[in-house]
């Protein structure tokens, strides 16, 4: 097998199974033998073994000698955790992302997917706000023009999508105020740096409050 065929695999092993983890499909507290998780992704068990690797670094399954791999919770701590992270990285993200020349530029995929997330929202299609709401979210990181802080900010995201993927079920709305992307869209365009920073700051902060409130109503303590 050529290094860029298995290069291939891997990547594709790893995509499906992150997937999975992140919809809820191979839920926290599976646990799976590397041969049947190879067998189920329809595999050698090479790849296989690479992709969990990568799953494990990235913090969704935790590798068990003999055992296989086990699907991670995310706990309440963690959240907090992300999302205060996040509020920082973000809110550095907008800055950047108001302060580039070039922001007016390229804009009419994104405000094509706000008008999409709201029909959503309107439509009460939750899971499809959900995957949007993502979208908005790499962006944002990709528009700050810094790979790095867009790679960090990416990594939190994954764990974000799961912990929503459970939780926006529950409570059949947005953990945050969904207003916030707009309004965040346009401080940009306008240039407003501050204004752009505290908006995303601010908006994983009172989505952060609202999240503990509901694990709290449904007597949660991690998804």
């Amino acid at each position: 097998m050529s290094s860029k065929t298995k290069s291939t695999r891997v990547e594709n092993a790893y995509e499906r199974l992150k997937a999975e983890i992140l919809k809820g499909e191979l839920p926290p507290g599976f646990q799976a033998p590397e041969p049947d998780i190879a067998s189920r992704l329809g595999m050698s068990r090479t790849p296989v073994r690479e992709a969990l690797i990568r799953l494990e670094a990235d913090g969704l399954v935790d590798l068990v000698p003999r055992r296989g791999a086990k699907v991670l919770p995310i706990g309440r701590e963690d959240i907090c955790e992300i999302y205060h992270i996040l509020s920082a990285l973000e809110g550095l993200a907008a800055r950047s992302s108001a302060a580039r020349e070039d922001r007016t530029e390229k804009l009419g995929d994104i405000v094509e997917l706000l008008d999409r997330a709201d029909a959503a929202l309107d439509a009460g299609d939750i899971e499809t706000w959900a995957v949007l709401d993502d979208r908005f979210h790499r962006w944002l990181a990709a528009r700050s023009g810094n790979s790095r802080l867009e790679a960090d900010i990416v990594g939190f995201l994954d764990q974000v999508y799961r912990a929503n993927s459970v939780l926006l079920r529950l409570n059949k709305a947005p953990a945050s105020n969904a207003a916030d992307h707009r309004r965040l869209h346009q401080a940009i365009v306008a240039g407003a740096e501050d204004v752009a920073a505290e908006i995303a700051r601010l908006h994983r902060l009172n989505g952060l409050t609202r999240m503990k409130a509901l694990l709290d109503s449904c007597g949660l303590s991690q998804v």
